[in-house]
């Protein structure tokens, strides 16, 4: 009788809100289909260690994967891990190979940013060519939205939404009092300025969003910077300013760097924030009014408590897509979502070579930031509205959300 395939899944790089939502959606359809289910403990580096979790004990039932889809975080830990290239360890290759084929596993999905996709794509290479029969399939997310090869990605649209709201309640909070005062609110967004745009979308009819916008794709001079803020006390008495933590000068570095930064395994600044309190204390020091930075940091990939329905709806079936497809013998892909229409709004599923995705950064686009670079336009919200529409309610114990605590402890011996 054939070996029945086992299905291996991980988790890399950032979390978001619904990372735990796809996972729970891989895991779904791998049983539906059959298959028995395991997970990396975190990522590649964890299987590197033989550190695999049996989901099918940890996460046993349906009750517990809809507290799983709920639950922030990365619930199998995650790594930021660097697979050197075939060329010059084939050695890895072959010991993760070798792991897989022990585990009697069929197909590993890994969710992750592009530098997941980088890994996924040298294990699916190097699988071919030694004639593994192995797929490898690839489940997009980053809050940053910065994926190539499709319209957006999962995870973005819970932390535009918090964003966005997070914004409006610092508006109503900053502007209480009689006095000329600047509030400047950090987003995160090292290379690119999708969160640093969504701020916008705190402008409703009931709410107030910023006045100046400043992205990464857009560098700005700081007296030009100044000369605005100024210009607008002059006829109101709070000015509120959103910036993404990776915001330029018009030289092209940073308007604020750590000193001392780290870089991550993939050449990633480890911290870029600080450019919020760095632009308060200029405007300050230069304008003689009142200002205070904001910086949300970390709340913005974990904030499950205002999630986007939308987000985490489809978070969960792009995790089941990839399974699936890989079950039917599909490797080298990602789930992706192609946008058919803005009003009313619809989206497609469906899968792309992950060798496309690989490495690469999709920037905001030029024409959806105003001329003087300084805020967005009408066709960024049509983009993002959608995305941060709908609720999805956690499990609530004693008046606090109910979440899947990690398995590390649950690690099973190869």
């Amino acid at each position: 009788m054939a070996r029945i395939e086992k299905v291996l899944i991980g988790q890399s790089g950032g979390p978001t809100a619904v990372i735990n939502a796809s996972l729970a959606g891989a895991v779904r359809s791998a049983r539906a289909l059959g298959a028995p289910v395991l997970g990396m403990a975190h990522g590649i580096e964890g299987l590197l260690h033989d550190e695999v979790v049996d989901l099918d004990v940890a996460v046993p039932d349906d009750r517990s994967l809809d507290v799983l889809r709920s639950t922030p975080g990365s619930y199998l830990g995650s790594c930021r891990y660097k697979l050197p290239s075939p060329e010059e360890a084939p050695a890895v290759y072959d010991a993760l190979l070798g792991t897989l084929d022990r585990l009697g596993v069929g197909v590993v999905a890994y969710i992750g940013g592009n530098d997941s996709m980088d890994t996924i794509d040298k294990l699916g290479r190097y699988g071919e060519a030694a004639g593994s029969a192995i797929r490898f399939m690839g489940v997009p997310k980053t809050i940053d939205n910065d994926l190539v090869a499709q319209d957006h990605t999962p995870g973005y649209g819970s932390a535009a939404k918090f964003v966005a709201t997070c914004v409006s309640e610092l508006a109503c909070d900053a502007s209480v009092y009689p006095v000329k005062s600047v509030l400047v609110v950090e987003t995160m967004g090292r290379d690119v300025g999708w969160l640093g745009a969504a701020s916008s979308l705190a402008w409703t009819a009931g709410s107030r969003g910023p006045d100046i916008v400043l992205v990464p794709e857009a560098p700005v001079s700081l007296d030009a910077f100044l000369d605005k803020v100024s210009n607008l006390l002059a006829v109101q008495d709070f000015v509120m300013v959103a910036v993404s933590e990776g915001a330029r000068g018009l030289d092209g570095q940073p308007l604020y760097a750590e000193e001392g930064a780290r870089e991550d395994a993939f050449g990633h600044a480890a911290s870029q924030a600080g450019v919020g309190g760095f632009l308060a204390r200029l405007v300050s020091e230069r304008l003689g009014c009142k200002a205070r930075g904001v910086e949300l940091s970390t709340l913005q990939r974990c904030a499950a408590h205002v999630v986007s329905g939308r987000d985490r709806e489809e978070a969960e079936a792009l995790g089941a897509l990839a399974v699936r497809v890989g079950l039917e013998g599909r490797s080298r892909g990602m789930s992706c979502l192609a946008r058919v229409s803005d009003l009313p709004y619809e989206v497609r599923l469906g899968v792309t070579d992950v060798s496309a995705v690989a490495n690469e950064v999709r920037q905001l686009p030029g024409s959806w930031i105003a001329n003087d670079g300084m805020g967005v336009t009408a066709e960024f919200e049509r983009y993002a509205r959608p995305l941060v529409e709908g609720t999805d309610t956690c499990r609530w114990v004693d008046g606090v959300p109910w979440h899947l605590r990690t398995p590390f402890g649950e690690t099973v011996a190869l």
